[in-house]
């Protein structure tokens, strides 16, 4: 069993090396700030036929789950009044589409736009899953 998962490891890391290693795959660290909801909408509005596509993705579906993993979180902890209500169903896809619906709508709100990438993207779930008390 050890053979097996130390294999899988090996070409797990050699497949991951190779994919990054390619040139068509020239992302500059700079096309990945989160500065603002701007550029949080930048990264995840990649189009899935770019050679970027599975980076920003990535990024973008990572930014989304940390975030609602801290809000949870905090929530339960501090017992705290929940932002945002999602269904058990809703998956890191449906939070990406809500958000990069929401800030199409918004785009010209320069800003909203400009607000910390975390507040625009809590907006935008609070739209789409708000709680009802």
């Amino acid at each position: 069993m050890k053979r097996k998962v130390v294999s899988f490891f090996i070409l797990a890391a050699a497949c991951v090396g190779g994919a990054l290693s390619q040139d068509v795959l020239a992302i500059d660290e700079a096309d990945f700030r989160f500065d603002n909801t701007s550029e949080l909408y930048d990264i995840c509005v990649v189009e899935t036929y770019a050679p970027e596509y599975p980076i920003a993705n990535q990024a973008c579906r990572a930014f989304i789950e940390a975030t609602v993993q801290y809000h949870d979180g905090v929530s339960a902890y501090k017992k705290l009044r929940r932002l945002i209500c999602y269904p058990a169903s809703a998956t890191i896809e449906d939070g990406k589409q809500a958000f990069l619906a929401w800030a199409k709508q918004h785009a010209d709100d320069k800003k909203l736009m400009a607000e910390q990438p975390v507040v625009g993207l809590m907006r935008s779930l609070a739209a789409k899953y708000p709680c009802k008390e």
